[in-house]
């Protein structure tokens, strides 16, 4: 599987380390509280709500180099939308995989 990385957050900065900090500062706030309302979602089956979770942490999964990861998540989402949760496992694996890149930070 493909590992995040922040070669995109080093391009958008242009050497700018303090833009570069500020922007990972701001992925490591949002997604943990992103990820967990897609949790709640997925566990009340308010499937609707959690392809709106998915549409918010798929810009973050971008962000962080992840493009084949990106397109399992636009699958999901438009599964989700369909009432169906086929490619769960694989999305969910895909936020534990930038949980423990961002600890790593």
């Amino acid at each position: 599987m493909e590992q995040p990385n922040l070669s995109y957050i080093h391009s958008m900065s242009g050497g700018d380390k303090a833009f570069e900090k500020k922007l990972i500062d701001i992925i490591k706030k949002e997604f943990p509280e992103e990820k967990q309302v897609y949790f709640d979602n997925i566990a009340a089956e308010n499937f609707k709500e959690a392809a709106e979770n998915v549409h918010k942490l798929k810009h973050k999964i971008s962000i962080l180099g992840l493009v084949k990861s990106y397109e399992i998540a636009v699958d999901y989402e438009h599964n989700l939308l369909e009432n169906s949760i086929e490619g769960k496992a694989d999305f969910e694996s895909i936020l534990q995989l930038i949980t423990d890149f961002l600890k790593s930070l």
